[in-house]
């Protein structure tokens, strides 16, 4: 597993972990509000200048973990050009990658124990309460470590159809790829028993 933490030394590094996911979610929101190709052009060419700021690394750092976004920005695009709706496509797919982008920046500068802590913190109402949050509580920094590890899989995966075929992967890689995401869950879950495991009704 990794993280998603950049290398790359910046001064949001040391900012907490809530006044930016709080950020997210103001920022978010807004995009949300905005309408138009245009104006989400803008946001999104703000998010660009966001992560321009640290350095020429950091950006190409941040732009590379967005890559996996294009095969969804071309599916809308498509979507909504035989649908007739072209402009709207572009606003939705800019809102995205914006979206999309935004967040990569919080994880980029944050890391994932911070984030870890401020879950628990947050969760802290419903566990007084008697609710089980620690599934919660450790499913969401799983996602967070796994997503990449599964991306790079697949990319790999790729690469090796693209060695032994002139043809394109498409769904050739679909079954190799479930069963390379079900052999990690299944070391995760071997990993998570010998370390006795998520009782849901033991909380803190």
């Amino acid at each position: 597993m990794i993280s998603l933490t950049s290398p790359v030394r910046t001064r949001a590094h040391g900012w907490p972990a809530g006044p930016k996911l709080a950020g997210l979610a103001v920022a978010t929101t807004a995009l949300f509000l905005i309408s138009g190709p245009a104006l989400q052009a803008l946001a999104l060419a703000a998010v660009l200048a966001l992560y321009a700021l640290p350095g020429r690394d950091f950006l190409r750092h941040g732009l590379r973990q967005l890559r996996v976004l294009w095969p969804f920005v071309l599916l809308l695009l498509i979507w909504h050009a035989v649908s007739g709706g072209w402009a709207q496509g572009v606003a939705i797919a800019l809102r995205m990658t914006s979206t999309v982008a935004l967040a990569n920046l919080v994880t980029m500068t944050t890391t994932l124990g911070e984030l870890t802590d401020l879950l628990h913190r947050l969760l802290a109402p419903l566990r007084r309460i008697g609710l089980p949050v620690r599934l919660v509580e450790a499913g969401i920094p799983l996602v967070i470590r796994f997503t990449p590890v599964l991306i790079t899989k697949g990319r790999l995966l790729v690469e090796a159809w693209r060695a032994r075929s002139p043809r394109r992967a498409n769904w050739n890689i679909v079954l190799p790829m479930a069963l390379l995401a079900l052999d990690d869950a299944d070391h995760l879950a071997e990993a998570l028993r010998a370390r006795g495991g998520l009782n849901p009704s033991d909380e803190d």
